[in-house]
């Protein structure tokens, strides 16, 4: 009795089994289908020309050997793709595919050779030149671990937030590279979403939207910046959805960058964002002083600038929102100083900060809040920075502390050093102590506010 191409390849199909890890099995021969048995060739249906190429690249020596076990030295295998283009293989002989056969792959250059994907990665973008902070320690250390195992911690996907210039687009780089030098045979991507959009929109236009699929879940780190531009593209939405779910069940790395958190997202569907908290959600915010004074040295060593300490503080004090108006301003008075050949001053340094950063308030400082208190209590303001346990300059000191950290950018650090070199703990202990005396004692609170007061009316006087 014949046997039946469906009976064939499930002969076959159990030494493949045998032969890879089920992974592997369940992408690459579980949605092959058997579509004939004649003349001991059996016939089998694969998705799409990648499908094909993968297949032969990576499996065809134990394709040969199931064929040849389940079908004798004869036996031979003919795959069907498309529009019945194919190729046949079997024993020692491969046939080739005529000129006609349109086999070739959409994605790389046709042939049997290893498959590279470009990363599409700003290699001048790494740990090592991404300064950290309070502002950004989750993020980056979430990046970090990632890094050493992708798509085996619990940060996936990792969806990173803030708002424009804080670093969304260095830190996702940062992991790629990383990982592309400890696992070079990873395969990393990094687009935008706006490229993705497109992409999606070219392979619907040429009916090769299943070769589009196939191509991103071969990727092992996927990085999509700004993931809020999938609002309002339902069809992109839909492609992305597969495409999330079919990497991260493969444990897939992925990696996500948004101008907002994933609750905030408009206009994307709740299946996506259900999928986007799945992992790390992590935010970025507004460096804070300390940070901007390492990024802005460091941004001085690479562009080989000198400037004086007064003079790196002046535009750390003054360019807070954002790392890109650090650089940007760096940038612009490297430009002024050589086209007009002349050194940078203070002077420059005001007149390109005021080109950056809005001066329609101005900024209160911890030495200005130290003076204010001083002033309020009737005490030398030398009296904050000393050790002395006095009552009263005690409360001075802590509700100083408490207004720097309301009012400045000051790390904790950076607050605690202008107190006599007082740690970061100080620091806390002293902001919980005045808001647990706020909460037990009216005429102290009174006295907060009235100092809040002074401090808001400095900052528009």
């Amino acid at each position: 009795m014949n046997k039946s191409e469906s009976t064939i390849w499930n002969e076959c199909v159990e030494i493949i089994q045998k032969n890879v890890n089920p992974q592997s099995f369940k992408t690459w021969f579980e949605p092959i289908k058997p579509v004939k048995y004649e003349d001991n060739i059996l016939t089998i249906q694969v998705p799409n020309k990648f499908f094909y190429e993968w297949i032969e690249e990576n499996y065809i020596d134990l394709l040969r050997l199931a064929v040849q076990k389940v079908m004798g030295e004869k036996g031979s295998l003919e795959y069907q793709i498309l529009m019945d283009n194919h190729r046949k293989i079997g024993g020692v002989n491969e046939q080739k595919p005529n000129d006609n056969d349109e086999i070739t792959n959409p994605f790389v250059i046709p042939g049997i050779k290893k498959i590279k994907v470009e990363s599409q990665l700003n290699n001048k973008y790494t740990f090592e030149n991404f300064i950290e902070g309070d502002c950004n320690k989750l993020a980056r250390s979430a990046g970090l671990e990632i890094s050493m195992k992708p798509g085996i911690t619990s940060f996936n996907p990792l969806f990173i937030f803030g708002d424009t210039g804080l670093g969304k687009t260095h830190l996702s780089h940062a992991i790629g590279n990383e990982i592309i030098t400890k696992f070079p045979n990873k395969q990393v991507l990094y687009v935008t979403t706006e490229q993705f959009t497109n992409q999606v929109i070219n392979a619907i236009k040429s009916n090769a939207i299943n070769d589009f699929m196939t191509f991103y879940q071969m990727i092992d780190v996927l990085i999509i910046d700004d993931i809020q531009f999938l609002a309002n593209r339902p069809k992109t939405q839909e492609i992305f959805f597969n495409i999330f779910n079919q990497l991260h069940q493969n444990r897939k790395q992925i990696i996500l960058t948004s101008d907002r958190p994933p609750k905030d997202l408009q206009d994307v569907e709740k299946r996506l964002i259900s999928r986007f908290k799945w992992g790390l959600s992590a935010d970025l915010n507004s460096p804070e002083y300390d940070t901007r004074l390492n990024i802005l040295k460091t941004k001085m060593i690479q562009e080989r600038v000198n400037l004086s300490e007064e003079l790196v503080e002046y535009i750390c004090h003054h360019v807070k929102n954002n790392v890109r108006e650090l650089e940007g301003v760096l940038i612009s008075l490297v430009a002024r100083a050589s086209l007009n050949k002349t050194i940078i001053n203070l002077d420059l340094i005001r007149e390109v900060v005021e080109q950056f950063v809005s001066t329609d308030s101005k900024e209160i400082s911890v030495e200005n809040i130290k003076k204010l208190v001083a002033e309020h209590f009737e005490l030398p303001i030398e009296k904050l920075h000393g050790t002395t346990r006095k009552r009263q300059i005690v409360i001075a000191r802590q509700l100083s502390m408490y207004l720097a950290k309301s009012f400045t950018t000051s790390s904790l650090k950076s607050i605690g050093s202008n107190f006599g070199g007082k740690d970061h703990s100080t620091v806390i202990y002293s902001i919980k102590a005045v808001q647990d005396l706020m909460d037990t004692d009216t005429l102290f609170k009174e006295t907060v506010q009235q100092l809040e007061k002074k401090v808001q009316l400095s900052l528009t006087s």
